[in-house]
């Protein structure tokens, strides 16, 4: 059977946790940070989750991560 092949702009933008859930960055931190306050700079900073309905479709293009 061939490999299957990761999507390389998957793999840039999401990683596995120990327990098998799927880490992502948030948006909106990449340029225009003068009209957004200290605080929502610095929760931006945070990964977050992918959400459960997201999650079979994301494995999906990183097969190799789990």
């Amino acid at each position: 059977m061939p490999k299957m092949k990761t999507k390389s702009g998957a793999a840039k933008r999401f990683r596995a946790t120990g327990s098998g859930r799927i880490r992502r960055g948030k948006a909106g931190k990449q340029h225009i940070m003068v009209g957004k306050s200290a605080n929502r700079l610095r929760k931006l900073k945070k990964n977050s989750m992918v959400d459960k309905s997201d999650e079979k479709r994301i494995k999906r293009l990183i097969p190799y991560a789990f």
